[in-house]
């Protein structure tokens, strides 16, 4: 992968301007730095998959935004074997190729082409060691690719079918051929600039036969044209050099079209049409005559969307329709029934020729496997490819994210957890629906309220889990034209509370709406504040088939923005790039567009939250087929604007741009192909791509010390632990600096040691503290201690790394390494004092983790090479905690007492261990020379006293956790376990455990006194016996000389 750049700046605070970076730091030295996934693990849209005959197990999946996944049970668990290789997530087609299961085509862009949530891609790519690596092949400009084929027995042959740009006219579109494994290609079937490749198949008993569904389709914001002249049904007979457009029994006129040869009978093919009379067509010929043989609506509804057809490798009879939902016939296409499956709307299927029972099926809940003929399926609750709209937080802690996921429903997801994970019985679906904003006082959200398409709006009660419409003026408007609705909604239709008055609610349709409470009714507050062009509010599709699920609505509000400062000023952006602005709480609005914008989406409108003057706008020009960056810059309300786009590469349109709340200036921006920042205002942006996979952002919000991303296609990512951004100096390059560590939370989760597949991330445990230095220090010593208020060190590290051989089971687990990499180093402490010593080689049960320090005031001291840096740091209890201090205090002495009696009994047993085995190796010694057996009595004695003493602490015939179930534990078990019990974030001391720990207490003060009469009898005793006989320092065996 490239090295990124990015600038790094000391800002200086202006109210004028903004310092300028002096240094260049690359991307390399902030690595410290990591995002985190944590989900949801809810599939989102798939529409290429493929499997290998072979390794009936073995599938791959494309997703429309998170790339190619690859999974080896069936489903069970998937993999994305994309990242880091592919510049884009979106994928419409995946080929393996039959004669080598290792070599596997993939083409980018989903082929399904939405007017929302579709991306474009950037051509081919190619794999020839099973999806472990990949290179690229070329065709930048196809953006979408709906289909690859392979042939069957040569896998450097090989046919794409290029869909092309959906927005607009290209010349990169129809059927290309590369005969050389992709290393160069030939268009060999183009009718014209608006009409592509919609479906290929090859005949693979004579690979000279292609057949090409070739649809003539264009997108404009407002309307999807599925068909036209360039549509129509082409064979080619020579390898896909020539081909012909087949026409008898067709109808003359087409929209989309999908075609599909039978394997084992390959003189048969299927056809899906999208006309007049469109359906199911079929030829006995190869193509020379077709017949209609099924005209059910349900084969060809919404074609634009669909209309892809599979037939079973082994029966020619049997024949799949991907709709919603698949269809299944048995006789040639002429009745189908529907077959169940885990999500309803139906785009890619791949069936094993070894085993037709075995499929793998793509649709809007992602990849789904079945081994017994779709009887079963595999779950789609595994892949974390989500399809998230806007964000919005509360400030619960852990805080909740809401969203509404692309071809699912909304939710409220937690930001972590206490288990090792997030998982779904976490989130749950609250108001709205899939293509929602959603609304809440984030200080009090037993109110959610979410948005749906068409306007529908409704809240749900997050104490009766009720939910209830609020919809403004309800009506059905499915399939209406939106010049005929009293209001026009966007399809992600923006709504907000008003940050001062949360039960104050805006809703944004071709005027702003606002309820006073809380959606029981509405008033209008503005004029249209649209360009209103009716000529562009009619039919939302045709010539064939309409679009009216309210994706096409157009001259809609896109975008609310209340100023976080004065609650009288509201800005207003439409999708046909107008911006608006009121002062005094919608009485008048202000027409304050950007000069020469013209018609765009106007996506963000970012006040900043340090100036009231300052707003940021981001527009998008992407459905006119121009994927140019817009972000805009006023400094005085929108009197005057500055683009600020320098550094973003020309086809990675911004969709979000965040301003810190901390650090003015610095600017946090979500691209269609990744994540940018600037730290300058927006002067210059470099890519800030970190692990984040490179998939479109769709959203960005700060929260606290927290930046969350919406993604289209890789569910939300947190990028924890924001002060090394915030407090980054000009000057950090050249010397080593300790950033000062944001409050830390008294919050522990039950991690994992190793990552647990299906779970979103928590974050690490403890305070995060990280630390820049200029060089590696691979042969130096660096040291982080961490004090008390009153400068006592509670817990050392080092970036020495421990001594492997000292693990052990049932023994402390080793202490972790500080980084000391070059740059920025990100390094966790556990909020716990140093561990407990085990007894070397001895299995405990029970934890040797230090007990947790209480909330308060501590402090970190970093020494370096380049001297010692120290600053202060805060720990917070967990503010769904009531506890007094004095909780926290009674806690803490409990806390210690058991510790220093763990340290004692186990630093005991070493010394008398010691002991034993100066003894044993002194009886042994004996029993080589002549000597009475009195002194090896006493030796024996002696040896028999410290074992049963010991005995009595630990549990010798323990070797492993299933030997405490069989085995009574010890002392030193007794008390790690009570610690155990108390060692929590809510500081609870029952009189039970205070009891229990005077008694454990009672019973050590009693094994110490019984130590100290073993040294002070039997071993003073066996010393003086050892005198007595006067046994030499060096003993020669018997009959030695």
């Amino acid at each position: 992968m490239k090295q990124f750049l990015v600038w790094a700046t000391l800002i200086f605070l202006s109210a004028q301007a903004l310092a300028q970076p002096q240094q260049l730091v690359r991307q390399k030295l902030l690595e410290g730095l990591s995002w985190r996934n944590i989900g949801p693990y809810r599939g989102g849209r798939c529409v290429a998959v493929a499997g290998v005959p072979s390794y009936p197990l073995r599938f791959y999946m494309g997703t429309t935004g998170g790339g190619i996944w690859k999974t080896e049970d069936a489903g069970q668990s998937w993999d994305n074997c994309s990242d880091g290789f592919f510049n884009t997530g979106s994928i419409g087609a995946i080929a393996v190729a039959p004669s080598d299961h290792n070599t596997i085509y993939a083409g980018t862009g989903e082929h399904p082409v939405r007017g929302v949530m579709t991306s474009a891609g950037d051509g081919v790519y190619k794999s020839q060691d099973g999806g472990r690596s990949w290179q690229y092949l070329g065709l930048r400009y196809a953006r979408h690719i709906s289909a690859i084929v392979v042939h069957p027995r040569y896998p450097d042959i090989v046919y794409v079918a290029v869909q092309g740009a959906v927005h607009g006219p290209s010349e990169t579109r129809g059927v290309y051929r590369s005969m050389d494994g992709g290393m160069s290609w030939q268009k060999t079937l183009f009718i014209n600039e608006t009409t592509g490749a919609a479906s290929l198949s090859i005949d693979p008993s004579n690979p000279r036969i292609l057949y090409a569904g070739m649809w003539d389709h264009l997108r404009s914001p407002w309307s999807i044209r599925s068909g036209g002249e360039g549509s129509g049904l082409y064979r080619s007979t020579d390898g896909g050099l020539n081909w012909e457009k087949l026409g008898e029994g067709l109808p003359e006129e087409m929209g989309k079209v999908g075609v599909c040869v039978a394997p084992s009978n390959p003189a048969k093919v299927y056809a899906v049409i999208e006309a007049e009379n469109g359906g199911v067509y079929r030829s006995e010929d190869r193509g020379e005559h077709w017949e209609l043989v099924n005209n059910q609506r349900v084969t060809v509804a919404r074609a634009w969307y669909y209309t892809k057809i599979t037939v079973d490798p082994t029966d020619e009879e049997t024949v799949y329709v991907l709709n919603a939902p698949l269809l299944k016939s048995n006789n040639g296409g002429k009745d189908f029934t529907s077959i169940s499956n885990p999500h309803t709307d139906q785009h890619s299927l791949w069936i094993n020729p070894r085993n037709p029972e075995i499929m793998v099926l793509g649709n809007d809940g992602g990849a789904t496997v079945t081994l017994n003929g779709g009887k079963t399926w595999s779950s789609q609750y595994n892949q974390p490819t989500a399809q998230l709209y806007r964000i919005a937080t509360d400030n619960r802690f852990p805080y909740y994210i809401y969203s509404g996921q692309q071809d699912n429903t909304t939710i409220a997801i937690p930001s972590r957890t206490a288990d090792a994970g997030i998982t779904d019985r976490h989130w749950y679906p609250v108001a709205g629906g899939e293509s929602a904003f959603i609304a809440l006082d984030p200080d009090n959200p037993k109110r959610v309220y979410g948005g749906s398409y068409q306007g529908n709006l409704s809240v749900y009660d997050q104490e009766t889990k009720l939910t209830n419409d609020i919809m403004a003026y309800p009506a059905l408007r499915l399939g209406k034209a939106p010049k005929d609705m009293k209001y026009r909604f966007n399809w992600n239709a923006p709504l907000l509370v008003q940050p001062k008055k949360p039960n104050v609610l805006l809703h944004g349709a071709n005027v702003v709406l606002r309820s006073e409470d809380g959606g029981l009714s509405w008033t209008e507050i503005s004029p249209d504040l649209t360009r209103n062009e009716p000529e562009k509010q009619g039919q939302g599709g045709g010539p064939y088939t309409n679009e009216g699920a309210g994706g096409e609505n157009y001259n809609t509000l896109s975008y609310l923005a209340y100023s976080p400062h004065e609650a009288e000023v509201i800005w207003a952006g439409s999708d046909d790039g107008l911006l608006h602005l009121t002062t005094d709480d919608g009485e008048n609005w202000v027409d304050v567009t950007p000069p020469n914008l013209g018609e765009a989406y106007i996506n963000c409108i970012e006040v900043s939250p340090h100036d009231p003057d300052r707003v940021y706008v981001v527009a998008m020009k992407y459905k006119f087929n121009n994927f140019e960056p817009l972000v805009y810059l006023s400094e005085d309300k929108g009197a005057t604007w500055r683009k600020i786009t320098r550094g973003i590469d020309a086809e990675h349109f911004i969709r979000v741009v965040r301003e810190d709340p901390v650090r003015p200036g610095l600017l946090y921006g979500g691209s269609e192909r990744g994540f940018y920042i600037s730290f300058d205002n927006g002067l210059r942006w470099q890519s800030f791509q970190l692990n984040l996979p490179v998939c479109p952002i769709t959203d960005l919000k700060v929260q606290g010390n927290d930046l969350i991303a919406a993604t289209s296609g890789r569910s939300f990512w947190i990028l924890d632990g924001l002060s090394p951004l915030r407090q980054i100096e000009d000057n950090i390059i050249q010397r080593a600096h300790l950033f000062g560590p944001e409050p830390a939370i008294r919050y522990l989760a039950d991690l994992p040691d190793e990552p647990v597949y299906g779970l979103g991330e928590n974050p690490l445990n403890g305070m995060q503290i990280a630390y820049y230095l200029p060089e590696a220090l691979d042969s130096f010593r660096l040291q982080l201690e961490v004090l008390d208020a009153f400068g006592n060190t509670l817990r050392t590290f080092t970036n020495e790394a421990p001594e492997t051989a000292d693990s052990y089971e049932g023994g402390p687990k080793p202490e972790p390494t500080l980084p000391a990499c070059r740059g920025l180093n990100v390094f966790h402490w556990d909020l716990r004092r140093e561990p407990m010593p085990g007894v070397p080689n001895v299995f405990i049960l029970g934890d040797y983790k230090g007990s947790l320090v209480p909330p308060g005031q501590y402090s970190i001291r970093l020494t370096t090479p380049y001297g010692v840096l120290k600053s202060d740091a805060v720990l917070q209890a967990d503010p769904r905690l009531k506890a007094p201090q004095e909780a926290y205090l009674a806690q803490q002495e409990l806390l210690l007492s058991i510790e220093s009696a763990v340290r004692e009994v186990h630093q005991s047993i070493q010394h008398m261990r010691n002991v034993k085995q100066q003894v044993k190796q002194l009886h042994a010694n004996l029993k080589q020379i002549d000597c009475t057996q009195e002194i090896l009595d006493a030796g024996e004695h002696l040896i028999n006293r410290i074992t049963a003493w010991e005995d009595n602490l630990i549990q010798p015939k323990q070797e492993t956790h299933q030997d405490v179930i069989n085995y009574p534990n010890r002392l030193s078990a007794e008390l790690m376990d009570l610690k155990a019990r108390i060692d929590h974030p809510k500081p609870v001391v029952t009189k039970g455990a205070l009891l229990r720990l005077e008694h454990l207490l009672q019973q050590w003060a009693g094994m110490k006194k019984e130590m100290r009469k073993i040294t002070k009898d039997d071993i003073s005793a066996f010393n003086e016996l050892y005198k007595t006989y006067q046994i030499p320092a060096i003993m020669l065996p018997l009959g030695a000389e």
